[in-house]
């Protein structure tokens, strides 16, 4: 078991490391339109703790296709990445574990879990990798984790969709 461990945390390292040193080819991916765009984010969170441009690649793919798509499809691909935090967590190599900000976090899964989850994935921010690595560290169930991570990236997907569509189009009255 302890082999299966190391071995994930290994695959989840090396996914990370590969996906930060392509991240200049994720517009690549957006000619695709959404199988494009699910991938890109599903690339973008598979990362630990290295910047990917997905939310990037949401605004502006929201101006040009349909912003409720764009951020369901978004979300999923957001969704299905996460599970490198939560399979780090659950390799039970928790990467930042004597960190304050972990320690917080760990406390905010034991006492809120699914709630948690759901904050941590509807508003930006640095910290949902951790979030995942707690959830997978303390076992949650995955269909639990899935489940509050879609909800909150359907909500942030969406607020960056939209914000894309309306202004790029606002941009474009502005210079008529």
């Amino acid at each position: 078991m302890n082999v299966l461990r190391i071995l994930i945390l290994l695959v989840v390292i090396a996914i990370s490391v590969y996906i930060f040193t392509i991240r200049d080819q994720a517009q690549k991916f957006a000619g695709y339109g959404y199988p494009g765009i699910f991938l890109i984010s599903l690339l973008a969170n598979a990362t630990l703790i290295l910047p990917a441009p997905g939310v990037a690649i949401v605004f502006a793919m929201g101006s040009v296709f349909n912003p409720l798509v764009v951020g369901l499809v978004a979300a999923a691909g957001s969704t299905v990445g996460e599970l490198s935090g939560y399979l780090a967590g659950f390799s039970g190599q928790v990467l930042a574990e004597r960190t304050k900000i972990y320690e917080h976090i760990e406390h905010w899964m034991e006492h809120y879990g699914m709630l948690t989850i759901f904050v941590l994935a509807a508003v930006p921010n640095p910290f949902f990798d951790l979030g995942g690595m707690a959830a997978g560290a303390l076992k949650m169930p995955i269909h639990k984790f899935l489940f509050s991570c879609l909800l909150g990236k359907i909500i942030k997907m969406w607020i960056f969709a939209y914000a894309g569509a309306y202004s790029i189009n606002w941009l474009f009255n502005l210079m008529k």
